[in-house]
């Protein structure tokens, strides 16, 4: 047998598919409750089923998790949660998953013993990032989903911490926790729980003036589920402890039936014998739920058409796996003697229990046959028990009603219930205080302007602002960072290094090197999309040179909080966050984005290769919806710069908002925010275009000017997400 801890791990929508999942040889199950949890529109668990759930998963040696993976608002962080995790942690519930630091830090002072499980919403794509979690209190990291085995290993290698993967199921088209495709079109937030899935939707593709000749129900963005029966050995062998099945809308057959297959496999690879899947299961996995086949995933493969299914055609065949729930054995002693209390006693894994009650009467006539007696007592219903044998134990002649016999069974399975759960039960914990904010900082006085900073992705239109006015300073990425820094540029404005929006690998010594020269040379610090870009520029001793783009999410001010004791030099304000929730915000520390193409996706997928082929090129390719709205495709081929290294490795997509997000008419609004600083984000627009928009923010901000009417999006600075 394989000298390694393994755990199959499966999702529960509802009370019967958790019944399912672990009867059908789940380790562990996750599941939602009422509040908090990423699947807002799976049924999800009523606080009893929930605490039903957590007792039941002990009875039989299995854990229960329960996800708490959205990103909270004040009032719900400060006065919600609390006493939502209560009565479950009380349970003995055996982990949270989450994606919120300041639900993260919250959760670590006033339930220390509770583990703590980041969540593939965190986007950890690295060691280092397992790292900083690691000394932050977690304890276990679930990977961004599109990591390859040799970097899953690298991981393990470098941190203790569990590693859980998902091996069967859906796949996001972009990194999970990077999407605001469906809170922006719709306000309907992933990062909510609440994903309506635009991705699955038809888009006509152009590149370069070539249009992708697909049908009119063409879906450039869906990919197959996972499938990951052949190389289970391999993902284990990388370091992965905890298999993950993804599918927590799905009705408890298919959970039922998935679970069953893996658990097959894991036993056989678990045992040592030779490894081999049968194609009948990798059929009926087929006929269970198919999007257009299946895939492996990112394990063995960095992304590609095979992985695209390009349709959003969901197939299932006409099979029913068998449902069955779990018991646990016991063994049983019944005494009976007349004039004397019915005596059961009853042991299960060790523990043991004795009900008394009623009494025994002595049998003038007809005495009961034990026959009738043993049918009553094995009528265990809907119970976690059954019977492995019952010894009864009959002296003399007696008599006893049914409705005793039926008392001292349910008292014995009761107290037989309680000493096996009892010992994970917790003792009540007090709500800890939230730190007092400094009230100075928190109502600083309102100025009319604020510094502004400008971010540009292009060269070309860098060159063309950085000779323009009223600017504090700017934001680069390597390239142009590497064009156009001076001393003398560094000492007249503040400059900083934009990181990758996706960090995989290591940065490469020549951005290292060059970054370390610009900082000797009066570069003020990093503008970082990433908690692995972080984790890294940290260990180097940069934390404190730090700004967190709007990527790091900052909701509430506990997450504030957690980066100020960081020693990071600010954040940015949350894109999806209305005025009103912003004004019960902590922003002293906070920078708010004015202008710019919000990025809906960051995809590891390309849309250019899936379907015209890979040019190795900075290339934008166009998505078009069936509202003729057009949405860019930023092809990022060489994250850490051009021909900084020799090869390219983890290039990624950018997926652009058709229009530009804008706030030219909100200047009253946003002085009451009690703001450090404001942003306007060059992209994808031409130089002159992009001089043109900073000359009408700054009219409005800097000179009390009337905005243009220049067309934008307000995003969700008005509606809010939900």
């Amino acid at each position: 047998m394989k000298n390694v801890i393994t755990e199959l791990l499966s999702p529960a929508g509802s009370y019967e598919s958790f019944e399912a999942a672990i009867g059908a040889g789940a380790d562990a199950v996750y599941v939602g409750g009422p509040a908090f949890g990423a699947r807002a529109y799976a049924q999800n668990f009523t606080q009893e089923e929930l605490i039903t759930a957590i007792e039941t998963a002990h009875i039989h040696n299995r854990k229960l998790y329960l996800t708490v993976n959205t990103l909270l608002k004040n009032r719900e962080l400060d006065d919600q949660l609390f006493e939502y995790l209560l009565p479950y942690y009380e349970a003995g519930l055996d982990a949270v998953i989450v994606q919120d630091l300041g639900v993260f830090s919250f959760i670590r002072r006033n339930f220390p013993d509770l583990d703590i499980h980041a969540s593939t919403q965190m986007t950890v794509t690295g060691p280092e990032g397992m790292r900083f979690l690691e000394e932050k209190g977690a304890t276990r990291v679930v990977p961004a989903r599109e990591l390859s085995l040799e970097e899953i290993s690298a991981m393990h290698k470098a941190s203790p911490l569990e590693i859980e993967t998902f091996i069967h199921g859906a796949l996001c088209y972009s990194y999970s926790g990077q999407c605001l495709m469906s809170s922006i079109f719709g306000g309907r937030s992933g990062n909510r729980g609440r994903c309506a899935q635009p991705c699955r939707l038809p888009y006509s593709v152009t590149s370069k003036n070539r249009k992708y000749r697909g049908d009119k129900d063409f879906c450039a963005l869906s990919l197959k589920d996972i499938c990951t029966l052949d190389i289970l050995p391999d993902i284990l062998e990388a370091g992965v402890m905890s298999l993950k099945i993804e599918g927590r809308m799905k009705q408890p057959a298919y959970t039922a039936g998935v679970t069953a297959v893996y658990r097959k496999y894991l036993d056989m690879y678990l045992s040592g014998k030779e490894y081999h899947v049968q194609e009948k299961d990798r059929k009926y996995l087929l006929e269970l739920f198919s999007r257009g086949g299946s895939c492996k995933g990112y394990y063995d493969m960095y992304r590609g058409p095979e992985m695209m299914a390009f349709a959003n055609e969901k197939k299932s065949g006409n099979i029913q796996p068998e449902i069955r729930k779990i018991k646990e054995k016991i063994h049983g002693n019944l005494i009976l003697s007349p004039e004397s209390p019915v005596i059961l006693e009853i042991t299960c894994k060790g523990q043991t229990v004795t009900a008394m009650g009623g009494e025994v009467q002595f049998a003038k006539n007809q005495p009961m046959e034990e026959q009738r007696i043993r049918q009553q007592m094995e009528k265990l219903g809907n119970t976690d028990f059954q019977w492995e044998d019952l010894n009864i134990e009959i002296n003399g002649r007696i008599f006893v009603p049914v409705k005793v016999l039926n008392e001292v069974r349910r008292d014995a399975l009761s107290q037989l219930r309680e000493a096996l759960i009892g010992c994970q039960k917790r003792v009540q914990v007090t709500k800890q205080p939230t730190k007092s904010k400094d009230q100075a900082a928190c109502h600083r006085r309102v100025t009319d302007s604020l510094p502004v900073y400008v971010s540009c992705e292009r060269s070309d239109t860098a060159e063309v602002l950085l000779n323009e006015p009223g600017i504090t300073g700017f934001y680069f990425p390597f390239d142009t960072m590497e064009k156009f820094f001076s001393p003398e540029l560094a000492a007249s404005s503040e400059l900083y290094l934009s990181t990758p929006h996706i960090h995989r690998g290591e940065i490469p010594e020549k951005w290292l090197r060059s970054a370390q020269k610009w900082l000797e040379q009066g570069m003020k610090g990093f503008l970082v999309r990433n908690l692995e870009s972080y984790a890294v520029l940290k260990k180097m001793g940069y934390g404190e040179k730090c700004i967190l783009d709007a990527s790091m999410y900052t909701w509430n001010d506990q997450s504030v909080d957690f980066w100020r004791e960081e020693g990071v030099l600010r954040n940015t304000v949350p894109l999806e966050l209305n005025e009103g929730e912003l004004k019960h915000r902590d922003n002293t520390s906070s920078e708010l984005l004015l202008y710019g193409y919000i990025p809906l996706m960051l995809s590891a997928q390309c849309v250019r290769k899936n379907l015209f082929g890979c040019t190795g090129k900075y290339e934008t390719a166009y998505l078009k919806d069936r509202y003729n709205s057009e949405f860019p495709v930023k092809c990022s081929c060489d994250p850490w710069g051009k021909n900084i290294s020799e090869k390219a490795k983890y290039c990624y997509n950018i997926i652009y908002n058709s229009i530009p997000y804008g706030l030219p008419g909100e200047k009253d609004q946003i002085k009451k925010l009690n703001l450090h600083s404001l942003r306007l984000a060059f992209t994808i627009e031409e130089p002159e275009k992009a001089k043109a928009i900073l000359k009408e923010f700054r009219t409005v901000y800097q000179e009390n000017g009337k905005p243009s009417g220049r067309r934008y999006t307000k995003g969700h600075f008005k509606r809010g997400a939900e």
